[in-house]
């Protein structure tokens, strides 16, 4: 860690271990590799300050705090299994730090194996990064974010905590060709559709996890008589991350008359926002009742030949949408 002096490493160890049982207590963190990197990387010192919500508004905690009281409960904070607003701006969250379980999750879901390279998309406060250079190593991890005093803290952090990844500013949706090709894109940042410069991108057999609606997609790419594609299912969990910056998508224009019960149903969120342009919401809402209330893990999405559709059950099925740009 070089001249940097962690003045909180014992009681945050104590602190991250303890998280780490959590999580490993309520299923996650199979993989040895994935514990030891959650084990190991102090997540306190990628979130030197963050906001909690009170009253509200943001209040801020901080590691310098001279209020002994307030510096525990950041350090705290910093191990609860639980999202963390990192940078807000004119009252509007623009980066976070997501919560360790579902990162856990995300990881383990992406079946990353030794001598493969990552590219992230949405560098946040480079802790991601952190625990991929930890399984990986740092020439193998790449961290693209469009703010660049969002990258320089990030790589601040990471040369705090003993990495160095290579983080570059740049837009996301164009990926990061000077650093291709890739095994693995994983993004933590809400994308309206899959960018088609991801795909080019990767090598055969590669997986792409992004968050699409308030799910988890997960993609395998290959190539075929289109040329690149890709196709797979979203994971059961939810997911709820900053959108993409640079590239937006509405949501649906008109709800009216749709019951309360519907509106307020995770699931049904979730259908409404991947059909967003594509179906009426009344029409959305008669499949997800036909269709029992499906879970999330029953819809997929294919990228081939230039398009890209979300479908339920089966590619082929009679439900399928394309994805609005």
């Amino acid at each position: 860690m070089g001249a940097h002096v962690d003045r909180y490493a014992e009681p945050a160890a104590e602190a991250r271990h303890s998280l780490v049982r959590r999580i490993v207590a309520e299923g996650g963190l199979a993989d040895p590799a994935w514990r030891l990197a959650f084990e190991e990387v102090p997540r306190h010192l990628f979130v030197p300050y963050y906001f909690e919500i009170r009253s509200g508004a943001y209040e801020r905690l901080w590691c310098e705090d001279p209020d002994p009281v307030r510096r525990v409960r950041w350090l705290r904070g910093a191990y609860d299994d639980g999202p963390l607003a990192t940078r807000v701006r004119d009252g509007e969250l623009v980066s976070s730090s997501s919560q360790p379980s579902l990162m856990a999750q995300m990881l383990q879901a992406l079946q990353v194996r030794e001598g493969e390279a990552v590219l992230e998309i949405g560098a946040g406060t480079g802790f991601n990064a952190a625990l991929l250079s930890h399984r990986l190593g740092d020439d193998l991890v790449t961290t693209v974010d469009l703010d660049p005093e969002i990258t320089e803290s990030a790589r601040s952090h990471l040369a705090a905590a003993g990495y160095r990844p290579a983080v570059i500013t740049g837009d996301g949706k164009r990926g990061c060709p000077e650093r291709a090709p890739f095994d693995c894109i994983i993004a933590t940042c809400t994308l309206p559709s899959v960018p088609y410069a991801w795909l080019e991108q990767c090598r055969p057999g590669a997986r792409i996890l992004a968050p699409l609606s308030t799910g988890l997609i997960v993609l395998r790419v290959q190539d075929d008589v289109l040329g690149r594609s890709a196709e797979g299912r979203f994971l059961r969990t939810s997911a709820y991350f900053v959108p993409l910056r640079g590239d937006t998508r509405a949501a649906p224009a008109h709800v009216g008359g749709l019951p309360r019960r519907a509106i307020e149903n995770d699931l049904f969120r979730f259908l409404l926002n991947l059909t967003a342009g594509s179906l009426d919401p009344h029409e959305a809402l008669s499949l997800w009742e036909l269709e029992r209330r499906p879970q999330r893990d029953r819809f997929g999405v294919t990228v081939s030949g230039g398009c890209q559709w979300a479908w339920l059950d089966d590619p082929e099925g009679p439900y399928a949408w394309p994805l609005v740009r």
